[in-house]
């Protein structure tokens, strides 16, 4: 994949010219988290602590985060809502199954 900007729906994929990392903003839509105090983004990429990725709500009410991500790699990865409810990607590249019977999001970088 060329070095380039790439947008997937809510997904957007920024390839640097100058360092080898993929920025991504992850976007998590309001009508999935309408009421929400809190949105986390949890996954590999952080070791799957649910405090550690704080999502910022904008004024749409969408939740947003920008992360740098080695490119040539995928995470699997979910959003945490108010620490009690875990929501997929609708965007996400991919889904797996995780051990607790659910699935995980994947993003390809």
């Amino acid at each position: 994949m060329s070095r380039r900007s790439v947008r997937r729906y809510g997904i957007k994929k920024q390839y640097l010219k100058t360092r080898p990392v993929c920025k991504v903003t992850f976007r998590l839509p309001r009508e999935l988290a309408p009421e929400a105090q809190r949105v986390y983004i949890v996954g590999e990429f952080n070791h799957w602590d649910q405090q550690a990725t704080p999502m910022k709500r904008l004024k749409s009410g969408d939740w947003t985060v920008t992360l740098e991500l080695e490119p040539g790699r995928e995470y699997r990865y979910r959003y945490l809502i108010d620490g009690t409810c875990w929501e997929n990607d609708r965007f996400a590249d991919d889904y797996v199954p995780n051990p607790f019977g659910s699935e995980d999001s994947v993003i390809r970088v």
